[in-house]
């Protein structure tokens, strides 16, 4: 079953309570996601250390309920 873009923002925003997030479904079929996340939490941390970040708060959904996620991220500054 596919994940709703709203569930997917309240994950990200549990685990980086403190970030701004855009979610866009890109297919229109709730199965294929754009990520934008913004937050000081990457202050520091490489692309990748910053996307799995966003992948851990996801709990391992990736590749099960969540099919696909483009996903960037960025700081605030």
């Amino acid at each position: 079953m596919a994940m709703q873009a709203d569930e997917i923002e309240r994950l990200i925003r549990a685990a980086l309570p403190d970030a701004e997030v855009t979610i866009r479904d890109l297919a229109g079929d709730g199965d294929h996601y754009a990520a934008h996340v913004v937050t000081p939490a990457f202050e520091g941390k490489s692309r990748v250390q910053q996307h799995k970040l966003v992948y851990d708060a996801l709990g391992g959904r990736m590749g099960g309920e969540l099919h696909a996620l483009q996903l960037t991220t960025a700081t605030p500054t």
